[in-house]
């Protein structure tokens, strides 16, 4: 007899671990060893489930790589005892780091998920028991012993999304997430139906490589109309800072005049990493298409394509700390895992 699924649920923080303390009315953790007490719909599921906490579980407002590092190692080191793991974390910079990990954790052959929730888990309309229950249940999934979904996801409101293509999109609603530029893995209603021919699976014979480096001499510029051109120049002179994700309009325009493109040329000629992303909320950037984006292509602005600002600024991150990279441009504007269009 095939023995069930092992899952690790590893919490982090944020408000899905969070109940409400009857005799203050505030919110606090509770302890995550007593997570099937708090849901016995658990013991339906078709699973074994053990569970991992932060010693002290954050906001995630507080994320930081160092954190991104703490996760790739509890799944590294649970790695070949678990057949899934799902993050719980709090929704505000779950995207930066579903994508994060999608780098860090190189021929990855198992489930991680992260879930959160809008409300907390003892709220009476919480959407954290669905949301947990169904990333627990996905991570689960198995077709000839091996597992079915083989990458970092986000599972928000019914919907399996790739992680490193998502964005947070409302701070209100359930449905708080969005991909905006390929559909989801995955969605959930009467039946679980899951989109195959977007799965990511790599073989087999690879191993596991955990990435621990994120260069953190990096930042991201929004445009806007009527930049000035000393706020611009000292951004760009800020000591280390070695690449910037920078946030144009449309298919990847800007400026024309001659004085941001030649501060621009200036710092890449210096050697720092420029990444051309859409501050649209979908599309891709395609430099060269308008006359405004052919002058960035030419001074060596990097094409983020169709990648989201939160996937572009932790490749980068990832990237800048691999030594081994001689064409940092080509190296950008090729897939890792999925998080941009080939």
């Amino acid at each position: 007899m095939k023995n069930k699924p092992s899952i690790l649920l590893i919490y982090t923080g944020g408000t899905i671990g969070m109940v409400k303390d009857f005799k203050t009315g505030a919110l606090r953790a509770f302890n995550f060893d007593q997570l099937v007490e708090r849901i016995p719909e658990l013991h339906l599921l078709d699973c074994s489930i053990e569970t991992y906490s932060f010693d002290v579980p954050i906001d995630s407002s507080d994320m930081q790589p160092e954190l991104w590092v703490q996760m790739a190692s509890i799944i590294e080191e649970y790695y070949h005892k678990f057949d899934g793991f799902v993050i719980l974390h709090g929704s505000d910079t779950m995207s930066y780091s579903a994508s994060a990990l999608s780098f860090m954790l190189e021929n990855l052959h198992k489930p991680v998920i992260l879930t959160g929730s809008q409300l907390p888990i003892g709220d009476l309309r919480t959407d954290a028991k669905e949301n947990l229950i169904t990333a627990i249940q996905i991570a689960a999934l198995q077709e000839n012993n091996q597992p079915v979904i083989q990458e970092v996801c986000l599972y928000f409101e019914y919907k399996l999304y790739r992680g490193n293509r998502t964005s947070k999109v409302s701070a209100e609603l359930f449905n708080a997430f969005t991909s905006p530029n390929i559909a989801h893995l995955a969605e959930s209603g009467v039946n679980l139906r899951i989109n195959r021919p977007l799965l990511v699976q790599k073989a087999a014979s690879l191993p596991l490589t955990v990435h621990k480096e994120m260069s953190r001499n990096v930042m991201i510029l929004k445009l806007f109309p009527g930049m000035q051109q000393k706020v611009l120049e000292a951004i760009l002179a800020i000591s280390n800072l070695e690449g910037i994700v920078l946030e144009t309009y449309g298919a990847g325009n800007a400026p024309t005049e001659s004085w941001f493109l030649e501060t621009l040329k200036e710092a890449i000629t210096k050697g720092l990493k420029v990444i051309n992303v859409t501050q649209c909320s979908s599309g891709s950037v395609s430099m060269g298409k308008y006359e405004t984006s052919t002058e960035l292509k030419q001074i060596g602005v990097i094409s983020g394509k169709d990648i989201t600002t939160e996937a572009a600024i932790t490749k980068l991150m990832f990237l800048l700390a691999q030594n081994s990279i001689t064409d940092f441009k080509t190296a950008f504007e090729t897939p890792i895992c999925g998080e941009m269009e080939e």
